[in-house]
């Protein structure tokens, strides 16, 4: 479905990013991956997804930075010679209650969560205007559409995706553009799995569907968004949460 495509994956080397890497090459693209700090973790995905037949390319950059968005589509242009799909999924959280949050708390999570999304996209929509193609996703949150206390920062950063997200959509539409974003709800990862038993139950009893979600919920998602079959969607939230947020 994605033979010879070029995508790009930021935060790829855990969690959701990492299954959205692997499920795009089991789809047949080549995968840059862009990792902060985990270089053994990143050079596991990238391993996994050769043994899928297609190539990989480890980018460490901190999206954070304008030089850094602009070093990774670069990479994946030299590399490649296409930017066809951009991920942006790089994230961090530094949650606490508002009266007890530092300054620094707050700009970090903006600064990697936020402006990390309007540098790698800014890069990437000159390379995809060009083109007259390109799917970009970008990965909000349940938060950011519903808020949650402790994570002020956090939603704050994750609302101003669907902000960049629609905006985006409606400036590149005329190229041939796509630009949505998913809003997971709780996904099992690294994150969640720290949590107590008491605590994931309490989650659970306030998803409709009973459960957390998985990474890979995440990356099925993202594989129909990047696919022909949603050519026609543009601009648009897709909130995968087992019903939390209706």
């Amino acid at each position: 479905m994605l033979k010879g495509k070029t995508a790009i994956v930021t935060g790829a080397s855990r969690g959701i990013g990492k299954a959205i890497a692997l499920k795009f090459a089991e789809l047949g693209a080549n995968v840059v991956l862009n990792y902060r700090s985990s270089i053994n973790a990143a050079e596991e995905v990238a391993k996994a997804i050769e043994a899928k037949g297609v190539k990989a390319l480890l980018v460490q950059a901190d999206v954070s930075k304008f030089e850094d968005g602009e070093k990774i589509i670069n990479a994946a242009q030299e590399a490649f010679g296409s930017v066809d799909i951009l991920v942006n999924n790089a994230g961090i959280t530094k949650d606490t209650l508002l009266i007890r949050m530092k300054e620094e708390e707050f700009d970090n999570v903006i600064e990697v969560n936020l402006k990390g999304v309007f540098n790698c996209t800014k890069h990437a929509a000159r390379v995809m205007m060009k083109q007259r193609s390109g799917k970009i996703i970008n990965i909000s949150s349940v938060v950011g559409l519903a808020g949650n206390a402790g994570q002020v920062n956090y939603a704050a950063a994750k609302a101003g995706i669907l902000g960049i997200t629609k905006s985006v959509a409606k400036e590149l539409a005329a190229r041939g553009i796509t630009v949505n974003a998913i809003a997971p709800g709780f996904i099992a990862t690294d994150m969640t799995e720290a949590l107590s038993d008491k605590i994931k139950e309490s989650i659970k009893s306030n998803i409709p569907l009973r459960k957390l979600g998985t990474p890979e919920d995440i990356a099925d998602t993202a594989a129909f968004l990047v696919s022909d079959m949603a050519n026609y969607i543009t601009g648009q939230v897709i909130s995968v949460d087992g019903g939390m947020h209706m």
